[in-house]
């Protein structure tokens, strides 16, 4: 069933591309009234691919659940409709680019001088403050900014993390500021302002190898599918051409892994084995071998030794291996061009899954809105 935790929460966003939707489609999904305001051509997001029978992924994805209208913010009397909406609004979210919702006349400052009971949330790539804060940011950009991409990849070569990580980790910190807010605002009456960046957002996820750095002078290596300070812990690709991915975290895991899987069990006597920091200093050595044993037999054959040792372990997957894995929990969405299986929120409540809205058309609910909002004289 549709969740009703926010019933009767009234969110209006300013929102294009992907971390302030991330935002407003979790806040929907908890039962909000969500009025997405897009400019007249819609928010670019809809442009990403056309890869969803003729919708985009990106959209469909963050945007359920959700009212769509098109204001031409640079006329007065689509400025005029957005401010009586927010007049009667709980949260009012906005990603414009740096200063360009202040020159809209939508300055957060403002709308919280006359609404004391808004609580007004900002997303930009480097926050309010600082030499960078006038700067656009996407999110591979940022990946690079925050030095996230010299960790990720290859000896070889940095790569970019396969999704909107940047984005992702932005619109999940100011859900958590939101929901926060939302509750203080029951004890005090008081809205409050959210700044979140995406610059700050993801350097708050790289604080483990920034304390290894400043603190230990140890830089995270690249190291692909291998951890960088336990071994073995990595994919390693089997006979059949297919990869898994296990981790050993103890010693005794390391000699039920040797005989059981392996069929090895001398190998923890071996000195260059004996423990985790010998095996790290020798993990070329050590993969050989690992490898070897691996290659004998497919990716089944290893996943059940695994198992039977009780290692913990993953099939290294293909996204065609992810559409049909066993674990998946799938939801349908409707969109304007038709229903859309997709893979469901991360969540269950009492054993029960949210009950997804809509993908809107673009401007689907102008006229509605406009006539429910219309400025009285």
């Amino acid at each position: 069933m549709r969740s009703k935790d926010l019933e009767g929460i009234l969110v209006v966003s300013v929102e294009q591309a992907v971390a302030a939707p991330y935002l407003s489609s979790r806040l929907a999904e908890a039962g909000a009234r969500v009025i997405k305001i897009e400019r007249p051509e819609g928010d670019f997001a809809r442009g990403y691919d056309r890869l969803v029978h003729g919708e985009s992924a990106y959209f469909v994805w963050l945007n359920r659940g959700k009212e769509s209208v098109c204001l031409d913010l640079r006329e007065a009397a689509a400025r005029d409709v957005l401010h009586a909406m927010i007049a009667r609004a709980d949260v009012f979210i906005q990603n414009l680019a740096p200063g360009a919702i202040d020159r809209l006349g939508f300055a957060p400052a403002d709308l919280r001088a006359a609404h004391p009971r808004l609580i007004t949330v900002s997303i930009s790539g480097y926050g309010d403050e600082g030499p960078f804060r006038h700067l656009k940011a996407y999110d591979l950009l940022v990946q690079a900014e925050t030095g996230l991409s010299s960790i990720t990849g290859t000896p070889e070569g940095m790569a970019r993390v396969g999704v909107s990580v940047c984005d992702i980790s932005a619109g999940m910190t100011a859900h958590q500021a939101v929901l926060q807010a939302l509750f203080a605002r029951e004890r005090t009456g008081e809205g409050r302002h959210i700044a979140v960046s995406l610059f700050h957002a993801l350097a708050d996820w790289m604080n483990v190898p920034y304390l290894q750095y400043v603190y230990g002078g140890k830089a995270a290596p690249r190291s692909g599918l291998l951890h960088p300070t336990i071994a073995p812990y990595g994919a390693y690709t089997c006979g059949d051409g297919k990869a898994v991915l296990f981790s050993i975290q103890s010693e005794r895991e390391w000699h039920q892994f040797c005989t059981q899987v392996l069929s090895q069990p001398d190998l923890p006597a071996d000195a260059r084995f004996r423990d985790n920091t010998a095996r790290v200093a020798n993990r070329p050595e050590l993969d050989r071998i690992i490898a070897a044993a691996f290659q004998t037999q497919t990716r089944e054959v290893m996943a059940d030794r695994l198992e039977a040792a009780r290692i913990a372990y993953g099939r290294v997957s293909s996204l065609e291996d992810l559409a049909r894995h066993p674990q998946i929990r799938l939801v349908e969405v409707a969109t304007p061009s038709g229903p859309v299986t997709m893979l469901a929120p991360g969540v269950l409540v009492d054993g029960a899954q949210a009950e997804l809205g809509p993908v809107p058309d673009l401007g689907a609910h102008t006229a509605a809105v406009m006539a429910e909002f219309a400025p009285r004289t």
